[in-house]
């Protein structure tokens, strides 16, 4: 057999393996991965498709992003069994909890806080001064966002005028150009636009620590599947494929440290589900 015959049979033998590891893919339905509205469509594509795609390789469970226009859309669709796996931190309310949604991993580090900040060179520097004001929200779903800042302002008994405009980032730019007084954030969004966006603010308010946002996977899910996605997930560090994703996806968002993912569990969330019990912001009126 010379050397041309035996290149045609490797190709031949590739292609029949490709082929081979399609059909057996298409065997298998994707399990719908939904992430929280926090960033644009498109940059939260940039960042999640990369590490799903390596995690469906890694575990052998088929992942597909599947995103919504809103959060009000998305959490909507997880109530009725849409997603098998969320990236969220909307699933502790008393109603949702009841959903069977549970914890398997979240990003690395030391939590998150809902914070209120306003531009650096702005006038307003007392919660009290934002009375009669336009602040800008994510949604009303929004727990770092909206709900812990509209509780601290409820308690001020400061009245201001919510603006929900569908995901953090878009409030932070209606902020940047003084459309809006002040917005509710997630203290790691903030700090991520403000270094990609050269935008420098300045704190009014800010809460206790939470987890961060974690990935949790409906009951429906196989447990040797969950396992094997969790797996993968909080091993991404220690493999140098998954490393080089991880950092991409940093780069991208301007992530200085605590890369990668770790285990996590449900009673981890239990602060959250405390707060939900005593939160003023439920006696607010909330716009759908």
């Amino acid at each position: 057999m010379n050397l041309k015959t035996l290149k045609r049979a490797a190709i031949a033998l590739a292609a029949l393996l490709t082929f081979g590891s399609a059909a057996h893919a298409a065997d298998e339905q994707p399990y719908a991965f939904n992430v929280l509205n926090q960033r644009s469509i498109a940059l939260t594509s940039q960042y999640w498709n990369p590490i799903l795609i390596y995690v469906s390789k890694k575990s052998g469970v088929p992942l597909e992003l599947r995103l919504a226009k809103t959060t009000k859309e998305a959490n909507a669709l997880a109530e009725q069994g849409a997603y098998q796996f969320l990236y969220s931190n909307h699933f502790f309310t008393p109603e949702r909890d009841r959903l069977g949604y549970r914890v398997i991993a979240r990003p690395a580090g030391p939590g998150i806080r809902g914070q209120l900040v306003v531009p650096a060179d702005s006038p307003i520097k007392t919660l009290a001064e934002l009375n009669g004001k336009e602040v800008a929200f994510p949604s009303p779903d929004a727990f770092a966002g909206y709900w812990l800042p509209m509780d601290a302002l409820l308690k001020s008994k400061v009245n201001i005028k919510p603006v929900f405009t569908t995901n953090q980032e878009a409030g932070l730019a209606q902020l940047k150009i003084g459309t809006v007084a002040a917005a509710g954030v997630n203290n790691q969004i903030i700090q991520r636009y403000a270094r990609r966006e050269g935008f420098e603010y300045r704190l009014l308010w800010d809460s206790e620590v939470y987890n961060d946002l974690c990935i949790m996977a409906s009951p429906k899910v196989p447990p040797a599947k969950i396992a094997a996605v969790r797996n993968a997930l909080i091993g991404m560090m220690d493999d140098p494929e998954g490393r080089k994703v991880i950092e991409a996806g940093a780069d991208l968002l301007k992530i200085k440290d605590n890369l990668g993912f770790v285990a996590a569990t449900d009673r981890e969330y239990d602060n959250y589900r405390a707060f939900y019990k005593k939160t003023l912001v439920k006696a607010a009126n909330q716009p759908g």
